[in-house]
């Protein structure tokens, strides 16, 4: 299809402007041209650049192809959608193809990560591997004996913990930086950005020094409860001001001008509003923390054995039980450890859909349900 065909067909829809133009932009009113214009752009530009690799040049490799055939793409897409429809439209259908290119990319490279793991650790997914623990499992033990029952109760506990220890502070933080400030809060911030980019290790080594050493409090799994909760709470407290940031200030002067101080402002009002973010910012903070191994490995160490008390004595994660199994040289041990990372990965996105959940229920939606499902004064008498 030539380019004085395109001008035809784009003449045959266009309207005058500025409207119908801005209705060609979008994605959802691409026609036969449009899809013609697409198709042919990437096909040259694959073409081009296989010539260019294969035939006129020495290099080689699928991601240096892959690579220059999109930047080639999008140069010629450019230009062409310029060249029918304008400078305006060709911008924004390059900047589309930018967004859309992008977000395939994150799921491809999510989907191959899954995918990996579902290859090497399908296999022993099954209830026995859920409910059982690794006491009893000896070397010449199949890799289908034991399980990492443990494993997911000291991860679930572990997490859980932290979450109810940084989460809290973490948003109170955001909301002293946010809606109180003071003289402090430039050196807050400061200190927030800085524990930022602390490595994992140095968190765990901090609480074993300051917990374990000190006070001879010994591997436990609150332990690394609390080294998660100190990478934990600059996440949630960075993620949780920018949210606030986003309330509108007419909210917090409607509130005020209605005689609310300014405490009842905040929670009745603005922490409301941001919800849906700060439900994000624990979610953030949630992936941030679920998968590290260097501070439980000095503070919670392992456990093969079952134990539900956070409280007493070592106890057993699944990235410590992916990390330790996987350095073993058996190959069924291999093989545990990446089932256990399937389960891990799973259980991250359980997780997430269950806090999604809760941040789209409605502020009051729980205490009208009660209050329909409670029987009425009148009734009841």
């Amino acid at each position: 299809m030539s380019i004085a065909t395109l001008k035809q067909a784009a003449q045959r829809r266009a309207l005058p402007q500025p409207e119908d133009s801005l209705r060609r932009r979008r994605p959802t009113s691409l026609h036969r041209a449009d899809v013609a214009l697409l198709v042919a752009s990437a096909a040259s530009a694959v073409s081009l650049v296989w010539f260019v690799f294969y035939q006129l040049t020495l290099f080689s490799g699928a991601a240096g192809f892959v690579i220059a055939s999109i930047a080639v793409f999008l140069v010629m897409y450019y230009f062409a959608n310029r060249q029918v429809f304008g400078k305006m439209v060709a911008a924004d259908r390059v900047v589309a193809s930018l967004v859309t290119l992008g977000s395939v990319g994150v799921v491809t490279a999510l989907a191959l990560v899954i995918g990996f793991l579902y290859t090497r650790g399908h296999r022993l997914i099954s209830w026995h591997f859920f409910t059982q623990d690794q006491h009893a499992v000896t070397q010449t033990a199949p890799a289908s004996a034991g399980g990492i029952s443990h494993a997911i109760v000291g991860t679930l506990e572990q997490v859980g913990l932290a979450v109810v220890i940084g989460a809290p502070a973490g948003v109170a933080t955001a909301v002293f930086l946010n809606e109180v400030g003071g003289r402090i809060t430039a050196a807050i911030r400061t200190v927030i950005t800085a524990m930022s980019a602390v490595p994992s290790i140095v968190a765990g080594l901090f609480i074993y020094v300051l917990l374990i050493t000190e006070f001879n409090y010994g591997f436990r799994g609150f332990a690394g409860s609390l080294a998660l909760a100190v990478l934990l709470l600059p996440n949630i407290t960075r993620t949780t001001e920018e949210v606030l940031k986003v309330v509108h200030g007419s909210l917090r002067e409607a509130s005020m001008a209605l005689g609310a101080p300014e405490w009842r402002t905040v929670w009745s009002v603005v922490l409301p509003t941001a919800r849906t973010g700060i439900a994000t910012a624990v979610l953030l903070g949630i992936a941030r923390i679920v998968g590290e191994t260097a501070p439980l490995l000095v503070t919670v160490s392992s456990s093969a054995y079952m134990n539900v008390n956070p409280f007493k004595d070592p106890q057993e994660a699944l990235p410590t039980f992916v990390w330790q199994f996987y350095q073993l040289p058996l190959a069924k041990d291999v093989e545990r450890a990446f089932a256990a990372g399937l389960v891990l990965v799973g259980l991250v996105l359980i997780l997430f859909v269950l806090a999604r959940l809760v941040a789209s229920i409605r502020p009051g939606a729980v205490h009208r349900m009660v209050t329909r499902l409670r029987p009425s004064r009148l009734e009841a008498s």
